[in-house]
């Protein structure tokens, strides 16, 4: 027999053993009664089909996770795998030696299932490559982190909507727990063990569990078919007590995003959200609900309520903008297949400005905490990031998988993954050059109606999208050459982000720096002082340098991240005093006299600076189109 006909007969067999994962359910159980000690357990029994002869297969661990935008499947967490046949005969697997997601076992003859164990350590922070977060009450279980699914023979013919799942899980006593996933049958949400009904991998990895000892489930927007829940989870019960105010704001979002979008992608929405100090705090997307953890008071205090007001509109937005309508780069047919990012400045840049609009149309942001937000984004794209020289914002974008875990010292010179908050300033352009086109007529609002409601309200699916496409869908909104406008701004190396004239010409607002903090800064100043816009960096009360920018007077005068201040104008350092310094030295005040330690080695450095403190503030143009106001205003009530 030729090597040839060898290895094609080897891929039938591991294909026509895998086939019988997708005609039988995958079971798989999650028990969390560990979870307050950070470790989670499953069994997984994975049908095979029977056959004479011993089978070669492999099974891989998730590792493109869909939302992440990069290899981030939490593998070195994974402890304990074993597989077994139902007699106990131990089944020995080897890694592969390139692909660390990737086992290669052999199936014995007569075998018809694979009983595979393992546990999961949730004992990271709980970002995206250390995976779920749990405390002493409460765990959100990402279930990719606890599975292995077959190749059906190979990467490009294994396609996760194909392989069904039966999951169940066990929680501790008196816990509740919240999920987009439906119970089979019996089952509430006070049950300790749960089986749900089956679905595909690709939606149970799209569906998180949320769980907790204190557990809130709010109804959202009664009247609005759909459902809508808010599902909480607190370190302690005062955590999810937010206010009927808030309860509001949140039953608005769900109805603004109607107006806007003109569909609904999902048979019932979950907001999942983890109030604790103890895990990671980020949002990540899913079609019928949202992972979205935050600071254990967030809801509940005013001041964190509003600084992390725009996450749930951003995470929510992704159901139709991210989920429904994805980049075709990004919508690929399993966990092993690379992701390409070059349009996430649409999936996540459009995303961002959405959230942030939605933010202020639900009542969660002011107008003038909006306004405040979006001067602090065009001041740090148009004065704060040299990097923009080298890195353009399509390269952004293009090396996400690897710019996630960057930031930092330096990041202005980096770049990381500013396709998020330039995105803002490159969607309000479009939308205010549409608004500006057709004398008010159209807008944004046109785009996405059509773009993001294609074809009305539809069950959970994926339809990819090109650059083509975008283009196609605004002239189809108001003729341009948008591939031209798009390009020029995708493509720019110049050091102020071109962006920012749209909002100097189009909004009826010009950004100025003046020297009152706006509500951001204010925020950053919490621990220090924030001298971006005069300095050239930042310092917390401890004297220690956050990020330098390259070029600034603080950077040319030698001062570099890490450093610490020890004293100002040969005082002790305080953030009042260096404060001070700033304003003593406006107009033809003396120069800054630091003194500065470097890793135990101790200098004078002068910075002679004298415009004293700038903030960044979007200033009314009078006797101009109040565009900006108008796209803040509220579908509800127009």
């Amino acid at each position: 027999m030729s090597i040839v006909r060898r290895i094609s007969l080897a891929v039938l067999s591991v294909s026509t053993l895998a086939a019988a994962a997708q005609s039988t359910p995958i079971n798989l159980a999650v028990d969390l009664t560990d979870a307050p000690r950070k470790i989670l357990h499953a069994t997984e029994t994975i049908p095979v089909a029977s056959n004479s002869q011993p089978m070669p297969m492999t099974l891989v661990y998730p590792e493109w996770i869909p939302g992440e935008h990069g290899p981030t499947g939490p593998i070195i967490n994974q402890a304990g795998f074993t597989i077994t046949t139902p007699s106990g005969q131990s089944i020995k697997w080897e890694r592969d030696l390139v692909d660390m997601y990737s086992y290669h076992i052999t199936v014995p003859a007569g075998v018809s299932q694979l009983d595979v164990k393992m546990d999961f350590l949730a004992t990271g922070s709980g970002n995206f490559t250390e995976g779920g977060s749990t405390s002493a009450n409460l765990a959100l279980l990402s279930w990719n982190t606890l599975l292995v699914y077959p190749l059906n023979g190979d990467i490009q013919h294994t396609n996760v909507d194909d392989i069904m799942v039966t999951p169940s899980i066990t929680i501790p006593t008196g816990w509740r727990f919240g999920t987009a996933l439906e119970p089979a049958s019996g089952a509430t949400e006070a049950s300790s063990h749960v089986v749900f009904q089956t679905v595909s991998l690709c939606q149970l990895v799209d569906s998180p569990v949320l769980s907790g000892r204190y557990f809130r489930e709010i109804d959202l927007a009664p009247d609005v078919t759909p459902h809508h829940y808010l599902d909480l989870a607190g370190d302690g019960p005062e955590d999810i007590a937010l206010s009927q105010q808030h309860i509001d704001q949140f039953s608005k979002l769900v109805r603004e995003t109607g107006l806007l979008y003109h569909s609904r992608h999902y048979g019932s929405y979950h907001f999942l959200v983890t109030l604790s100090d103890q895990v990671a705090h980020f949002g990540l997307e899913h079609h019928q609900s949202s992972d979205d953890r935050v600071s254990e008071k967030s809801f509940v205090d005013e001041g964190m309520f509003t600084e992390a007001g725009d996450l749930l509109p951003h995470e929510f937005t992704h159901s139709w903008n991210g989920k429904y309508r994805r980049p075709a780069g990004l919508a690929t047919a399993n966990y092993q297949e690379p992701m390409k990012g070059d349009l996430l400045w649409v999936y996540e840049g459009l995303t961002n400005y959405l959230g942030d609009i939605l933010a202020a149309r639900s009542g969660i942001w002011s107008p003038e905490v909006f306004r405040d937000r979006l001067a602090t984004i065009a001041a740090d794209l148009n004065d704060a990031r040299p990097g923009r020289t080298w890195r353009d914002l399509q390269d952004t974008a293009t090396s996400a998988q690897i710019l996630y875990d960057a930031g930092g010292s330096y990041d202005n010179w980096r770049r990381d993954v500013d396709y998020y908050s330039e995105g803002d300033l490159l969607w309000l352009e479009i939308d205010e050059t549409i608004r500006a086109k057709t004398k008010g007529k159209k807008s944004l609002n046109n785009f996405l109606a059509a773009f993001e409601g294609l074809g009305g309200n539809t069950p959970p699916t994926v339809v990819p999208y090109t650059f083509d496409d975008i283009v196609n869908g605004l002239n189809a909104v108001v003729p341009s050459d948008w591939a031209t406008f798009l390009r020029t701004r995708l493509d720019s190396n110049q050091f102020h982000a071109p962006e920012i004239a749209g909002i100097n010409t189009l909004s009826g607002y010009h950004l100025v720096y003046t020297s009152k903090p706006n509500y951001w800064s204010q925020l950053n100043e919490s621990d220090g002082l924030d001298a971006t816009y005069s300095l050239g960096f930042t310092v917390n009360s401890a004297g220690t340098i956050g990020d330098v920018i390259i070029g600034s007077v603080g950077y040319s005068a030698g001062m570099a991240p890490g450093f610490r201040i020890l004293a100002v104008n040969n005082r002790a350092f305080t953030p009042g005093l260096l404060r001070a310094a700033i304003d003593d030295a406006k107009g033809n005040g003396p120069a800054i006299s630091l003194i500065v330690e470097n890793t135990g080695y101790f200098k004078v450095i002068n910075i002679n600076y004298h415009d004293g403190e700038r903030y960044p503030q979007l200033e009314r143009v009078d006797n101009t189109p109040d565009r900006l106001d108008d796209i803040l205003a509220p579908l509800s009530g127009q």
